[in-house]
């Protein structure tokens, strides 16, 4: 199994195995104000599931981090992908996934996004939170 993309977004949602971004692929957030701040936030991930491991449970965690370890948000879930009756013998899966969230940034500094599959760091998409320059 493995990540084929993990993506920081303002809002994401997949419909029908298609994954709709808005304001997707971003890496930094400005803030206006000092922290604390509410900040609406999306994440999306598609995992390519090999022919070997359909048909079986599977744990993925997704989970918001500071640098300094403090978890932001975590999101727990099984995945399970069949083999449609019409895929080739040998034919990878892929499974999206999408989730809106509201992150409480208590500081500025460095963040990632950290995806797991059955325990195993599988990916990780760093950001950033800066204040902006006040005039």
């Amino acid at each position: 199994m493995r990540i084929d993309w993990l993506i920081l977004a303002d809002a994401a949602q997949v419909i029908g195995n298609k994954l709709f971004l808005l304001g997707g692929g971003w890496d930094v957030i400005t803030l206006q104000g000092p922290p604390p701040v509410v900040h609406r936030a999306a994440i999306a991930v598609a995992i390519r599931v090999g022919w070997h491991e359909t048909n079986r449970k599977h744990t993925m965690e997704l989970q918001v981090v500071h640098d300094d370890g403090a978890v932001l948000a975590t999101l727990n879930g099984e995945i399970q992908v069949a083999q449609p009756p019409d895929a080739m013998p040998g034919q990878d899966q892929r499974i999206q996934f999408a989730a809106n969230l509201d992150l409480n940034i208590t500081e500025a500094g460095g963040y990632a996004l950290v995806a797991r599959i059955n325990g195993q760091e599988e990916d990780r998409s760093p950001f950033r939170v800066v204040l902006a320059a006040q005039t």
